[in-house]
């Protein structure tokens, strides 16, 4: 279980390293990366960052090793801003989480049907929940009600 103090100084590593890339990195090969999360050590002494990188295979593997080479530079940051003992070395982990969402949710939009596969009754919209409830019967189903008052 991660210490409070540990947990904060992930998020402040998260938070410099990402800003870091974003506005001051130079190098081309560093581009379409997100800093997903950050898992430091017990001793704060080896810090893995998780990054997300859009593009091809091949984009990623240039990504990765323009984020390996910068890694002393993102060190650096880390220490003018975080004041601990020891400055972490970083190891720059790919998150596929991203890739996999998008891939989960483009299989669930062809398995699933779309607003345009199911019929409407004429005169009933979804949105009308009064005339929804009419339709239905008593019990809740689309079974008319034998039922007269």
């Amino acid at each position: 279980m991660s210490s409070r103090r540990t947990l904060k100084a992930a998020s402040a590593i998260r938070e410099v390293v990402s800003m870091a890339i974003l506005t001051e990195l130079r190098d081309p090969r560093v581009k379409n990366v997100t800093v997903t999360l950050v898992e430091l050590s017990g001793d704060m002494r080896q810090a893995k960052i998780h990054v997300s990188i859009m593009g091809d295979a091949r984009q990623q593997d240039l990504c990765m090793h323009g984020l390996k080479s910068s890694a002393g530079f993102l060190q650096q940051k880390i220490g003018d801003r975080i004041d601990t003992r020891y400055t972490p070395r970083l190891q720059f982990v790919l998150d596929k989480g991203v890739k996999h969402s998008f891939k989960v949710a483009e299989i669930l939009n062809d398995v699933l049907p779309t607003d345009s596969d199911h019929e409407v009754e004429e005169g009933v919209s979804d949105d009308d929940p009064i005339a929804l409830m009419t339709d239905l019967g008593e019990d809740g189903t689309d079974e008319p009600s034998n039922r007269t008052d």
